[in-house]
């Protein structure tokens, strides 16, 4: 199947290992057989597949289409006897056709927690080798990157009202280059401090971690900090008071 995928997709081991966090010799050993794909990998290789291939390696990383629709409630309202067909399942690369159905992404939600200032999240620098707690569908439009957008936890007050603490936070770890995140929220990590979330901000040649309340501290960020922008964040999920 992961064979088939790649050829499908007229891509190199290189590119294609490129598109799921994996080395050229990664995707040899899945295609030899010699290795099975993490989980995470069998997800962003069913963000690649789309319908109806995405099943098979969905599957493989423990989602089914029940899941699928137990998560978006409103799809499943709408069509009383859902058919996953209904759906196209969004991959990446670019294309001129326009979509005849609604798109959707399969986002992990990772068992990891970003901090906000005050706080210590959990060292994780790198989101696509974080485990999988459970799956978070989204429409299309919501993810410009499929393949690189994750969900984590937030911890801490220090963004309220904004985001609150337990919030779930939606990322791309594609987004890093800091000259197109001034005002943004991103997700930083520093070796002593783990994954924080905060509002990035560039003043002339000072650049800080900003709290939305502001009884907390912020953070400025140089050299001597050592601290990494691992990604932006697009959206965030919260229960209602």
């Amino acid at each position: 199947m992961i064979v088939r995928l790649r050829q499908r997709l007229g891509l190199s081991q290189t590119s294609f290992g490129h598109e799921v966090h994996s080395s050229a010799m990664g995707v040899s050993r899945w295609e030899r057989g010699a290795q099975e794909p993490p989980s995470h990998s069998y997800i962003e290789l069913g963000n690649l597949a789309g319908v109806p291939d995405c099943w098979f390696f969905w599957g493989r990383a423990g989602l089914r289409s029940e899941d699928l629709m137990r998560v978006l409630p409103k799809l499943r309202d709408r069509f009383p006897q859902p058919k996953l067909h209904d759906f196209q399942i969004a991959h990446a690369g670019s294309s001129s056709r326009k979509p005849e159905k609604p798109q959707l992404v399969a986002i992990p939600l990772l068992k990891i927690v970003a901090a906000t200032n005050g706080d210590k999240g959990d060292n994780m620098p790198l989101l696509h080798e974080a485990p999988i707690e459970s799956i978070i569908a989204a429409p299309k439009e919501w993810c410009p990157n499929p393949t690189s957008t994750y969900s984590l936890r937030v911890r801490g007050n220090s963004m309220s009202p904004m985001i609150q603490n337990n919030y779930i936070l939606i990322v791309d770890s594609s987004q890093t280059n800091r000259a197109k995140l001034d005002d943004k929220i991103i997700i930083a990590w520093h070796k002593d401090v783990g994954l924080t979330v905060s509002r990035f901000r560039r003043y002339d040649h000072t650049e800080v971690l900003l709290p939305e309340n502001r009884e907390y501290e912020s953070i400025t960020l140089d050299r001597k900090n050592s601290w990494k922008i691992i990604a932006k964040v697009l959206w965030w999920i919260g229960r209602a008071p």
